[in-house]
């Protein structure tokens, strides 16, 4: 099965199981090349991740902006490698929620990597050739702004960060939602 993985470490030879906010290491791979390249910009330093994105109605991705100018914000400058492998279906399990996702348990040579220069370059080649779009904040409308906060303040609940304020994910929802921020705390 050939699969994706997006990252800023070049070089990679052997794709590696690591721990992220999961129960435990997995390979993060994906069966849509442009969904991996997310990896390469994400915006929260790991073990944590910022990608708020979706699919339209014919299963393209959607990355959703949650607040102005944060599709450029988040990509522009940033460098990477989209490492393809060709994976043992054993060896892979579906990721809940995300129907392209899959985590990988065992070492995984990789077969192909492709250099991407500027991910934002790179994600607007791949808008202008119909593979992804990207669904301003000015577009959404107050209930789906509602919608994606209520699901932030879920991921904020589900991992105890009001316990952990420090850490880069609650700084990022500090200093990009802090409204958000302030209803969790309240909240809990």
């Amino acid at each position: 099965m050939v699969l994706y993985h997006g990252s800023n470490t070049e070089n990679i030879k052997v794709l590696e199981p690591r721990q992220a906010d999961h129960d435990r290491p997995y390979i993060y791979l994906t069966t849509v090349d442009v969904v991996s390249a997310f990896y390469v910009c994400n915006a929260v330093e790991r073990p944590y991740y910022w990608f708020p994105y979706g699919f339209n109605k014919k299963g393209v991705p959607v990355y959703h902006e949650l607040y102005p100018n944060a599709f450029e914000e988040v990509s522009q400058g940033k460098k990477g490698y989209l490492y393809i492998v060709d994976a043992d279906e054993k060896d892979i399990i579906p990721f809940k929620n995300i129907p392209c996702a899959r985590l990988g348990t065992k070492p995984i040579p990789v077969k192909e990597c492709i250099e991407i220069p500027n991910a934002y370059d790179y994600f607007l080649e791949k808008v202008a050739a119909g593979e992804l779009e990207i669904s301003s904040f000015e577009s959404k409308s107050e209930k789906e702004l509602q919608n994606w906060y209520k699901l932030i303040k879920s991921y904020l609940t589900e991992k105890k960060m009001r316990d952990i304020p420090k850490c880069s994910y609650a700084k990022f929802i500090q200093r990009k939602f802090p409204n958000v921020w302030r209803e969790y705390i309240d909240e809990n």
